[in-house]
């Protein structure tokens, strides 16, 4: 957006073009897996976004974390166990960073709120107002995350 652009200006644009931009983001998907990424590579891109994303959410947001692990797995896109370590699906990496982003401070908020309760989605929603647009293209679009295998 233009410098000095009103947020109400870009919440109506952004309105305007929504469906334009799911498919855009949709399309990152498909460009990450024809350029054929492999594991190995996202995995280590994967644990370099994740862990600047955690470092400074989690100081914004005031808890810290044991560590970080990257994983190749089936079902779950992140996890926080009761030690704080977080662990996250590698297949993150080929989605649009908001999601990405979306899903390392849902799991910096565990460290907080340990269920999915009101207070955990408080928390959410104040982190990230605009959780709902990653979390739905992830519902949308995670198989085809997890359906990708590297050549």
């Amino acid at each position: 957006m233009p410098r000095g652009t009103s947020e109400r200006e870009i919440r109506r644009l952004v309105d305007r073009h929504a469906d334009w931009i799911r498919r855009r983001l949709s399309q990152r998907v498909n460009t990450l897996t024809l350029r054929g990424i492999g594991e190995a590579e996202g995995r280590r891109e994967a644990r370099a976004v994740v862990t600047e994303v955690a470092e400074a959410e989690a100081r914004r947001l005031g808890v810290s974390y044991a560590a970080i692990q990257i994983r190749d797995q089936r079902t779950r896109w992140g996890s926080c166990s009761p030690r704080g370590t977080l662990t996250f699906n590698w297949r993150l990496v080929l989605a649009p960073h908001a999601v990405l982003d979306y899903v390392v401070v849902h799991e910096l908020c565990h460290l907080r709120e340990a269920n999915h309760g009101p207070a955990f989605w408080r928390l959410v929603e104040a982190a990230r107002p605009g959780y709902k647009v990653p979390r739905a293209w992830l519902r949308r679009h995670g198989h085809e995350l997890l359906a990708y295998r590297p050549g």
